[in-house]
């Protein structure tokens, strides 16, 4: 997408293109200005943004209430924010989906664009999303016992969904080389109703 957008005889840039979208639920199609939009980028060090007329806004907690496409949300250090989605809004919960998927009570961290009302109108959506290191204590079909410091955690093994990368190898499909007692990057979505983790990738090797 260009820097400026043709709409209705006249230009707009991007800051004001987000915002009728939020507004008026225009259809954005094209990358973000604002930096990446798989899971990894939630974890990424803030870069500058593509368009420098652009600053990026982050805000994470728990999702309180959802209505009509804007999510009430509650932060960590007693904070709230509403986060608007609009139809260019990446959402990820384990793997690529949609605003239907967000329910109350999940976890939640957004980047976008904060709106004069102090919305912040999203153009990626990561839901429950973890990162974690650990030890891995039991290997079972379907799941993974976890040990990340004290705790005691349980990964589900997801079919068609969950891969590994091993030595720092590309990701596969195969999890028969994993051992009881290696060390584990775990990236995945948290399961608000068994406090499980479902694993969308491993790390292993490290």
């Amino acid at each position: 997408m260009d820097h400026n957008q043709e709409s209705g005889g006249r230009r707009l840039d991007r800051r004001r293109f987000l915002t009728a979208a939020a507004i008026g639920g225009a259809t954005i199609v094209g990358a973000s200005a604002l930096g990446g939009l798989d899971a990894e980028a939630a974890f990424a060090a803030p870069m500058p943004s593509l368009d420098p007329a652009i600053r990026a806004a982050f805000a994470e907690g728990r999702v309180v209430a959802v209505n009509r496409g804007v999510l009430d949300v509650a932060g960590s250090h007693g904070e709230r924010h509403l986060i608007q989605l609009t139809n260019a809004t990446s959402v990820w919960k384990l793997r690529t989906t949609t605003a239907e998927a967000i329910d109350s009570g999940d976890g939640l961290y957004a980047r976008g664009v904060t709106m004069p009302d102090g919305t912040i109108a999203a153009d990626a959506v990561w839901v429950n999303i973890v990162n974690v290191h650990c030890t891995i204590r039991g290997i079972a079909k379907d799941r993974l016992h976890l040990a990340h410091g004290d705790h005691e955690l349980v990964g589900r093994i997801v079919p068609a969904t969950t891969t590994a990368s091993y030595l720092g190898g590309a990701l596969t499909s195969d999890l028969s080389r994993m051992r009881i007692g290696q060390t584990a990057q775990v990236l995945g979505a948290w399961r608000p109703a068994d406090n499980h983790i479902d694993i969308a990738r491993l790390t292993l090797g490290h």
